[in-house]
């Protein structure tokens, strides 16, 4: 079929269509003849889709479609039923696309941490580049754990909070340049692994994981994730596939904006363990467990809830008549 020749011949019953969606009063006859129009046009729209594809007529076709869908059907989904939507099915979806990639971000991080703090221990001149004995003990005994208690603990969630957040909205707007997003993570992993390193170094390397790990399993999870939403973005324009790249890097766009939207509430939670937790005299194997089960809740929420939504055909994007036209067509 001719797609030019096919939208030539129809394309005075789209204009019709879209002056009745577009008339503020419908009476009874119109009302049939918008219907009837509709009907006509979706049967028009499937047979272009199937000979045409995604084209400048499908998507100016769809648009008229979608405007005289919503004359007859009503006002849009509610508010609440809006934000159930995202949270129940487009945010897990977003997640769950971003899994492999946040496993690699972890793992990533861990072996580089690693390898600073073994570089640190195995190497004298390393630790003493670093600080000398009584920095690093200072380091260790003050400096690092007087860090969680120092100010009150609502100011300092709040801190920590506005800080990670401000981190991880960094990673997802500048991981399209391709090089940030490394260099945050490799910055981060060799910090850590310096503390590591530093703890190492005087046999309390426990004491360090205890003040990390209430907090830093979801914390770091976190970050991951937004590590990986902007190595996703930085991989959409440079392979788009069969997207063009204008196209890839739309819809991975906004895919990614619920991906920030998600790690600012997870952060927000584990603000929540470092000020109020982290510091608290609970015993330490009862911090470990609350972070624990943060951890957990948000890996179910993100592989079981995404997991179920992607299989439901969900991407984690916007629904098509919210995410608007992917070209400039002609009103």
């Amino acid at each position: 079929m001719d797609a030019d020749a096919y939208a030539a011949a129809h394309s005075a019953e789209w204009e019709h269509l879209d002056a009745l969606a577009r008339r503020r009063r419908l009476d009874g006859e119109a009302s049939d003849d918008l219907i009837a129009s509709y009907q006509a046009a979706a049967s028009q729209l499937s047979a272009l889709s199937s000979a045409d594809g995604d084209s400048a007529y499908t998507d100016r076709l769809s648009t008229v479609l979608a405007h005289a869908r919503l004359r007859f059907t009503g006002a849009s989904s509610s508010a609440a039923g809006v934000v159930a939507r995202f949270f129940v099915i487009v945010l897990p979806a977003a997640l769950y696309r971003v899994r492999w990639v946040t496993l690699a971000v972890a793992v990533g991080t861990i072996v580089i941490g690693a390898l600073a703090a073994w570089w640190l221990v195995s190497d004298p001149r390393a630790l003493a580049a670093v600080g000398n004995e009584a920095d690093l003990k200072q380091y260790m005994n003050h400096d690092f754990i007087d860090y969680y208690s120092k100010n009150p603990a609502a100011s300092f969630a709040g801190q920590v909070w506005t800080n990670n957040a401000w981190l991880a909205a960094q990673s997802i707007a500048f991981g399209i340049l391709g090089v940030y997003v490394p260099y945050i993570i490799i910055q981060n992993a060799v910090n850590v692994g310096v503390a590591a390193g530093i703890f190492a170094h005087f046999g309390h390397l426990d004491v360090m994981f205890s003040y990390i790990l209430p907090h830093g399993m979801l914390e770091l999870t976190s970050l991951f994730v937004a590590a990986a939403a902007g190595l996703r973005i930085f991989w959409a324009w440079i392979a788009p596939g069969a997207r063009t790249r204008g196209q890839a890097l739309a819809q991975e766009g906004r895919t990614l904006i619920a991906v920030a939207a998600g790690t600012a509430i997870s952060l927000f939670c584990s603000g929540l363990i470092e000020g109020f937790v982290t510091p608290s005299p609970l015993p330490v194997w009862a911090k470990i467990t609350i972070g624990a089960l943060a951890l957990a809740a948000f890996l179910v929420y993100m592989l079981v809830l995404g997991r179920r939504a992607v299989l439901a055909g969900e991407t984690g994007d916007l629904a098509e008549p919210d995410a608007g036209g992917r070209r400039l067509v002609a009103a």
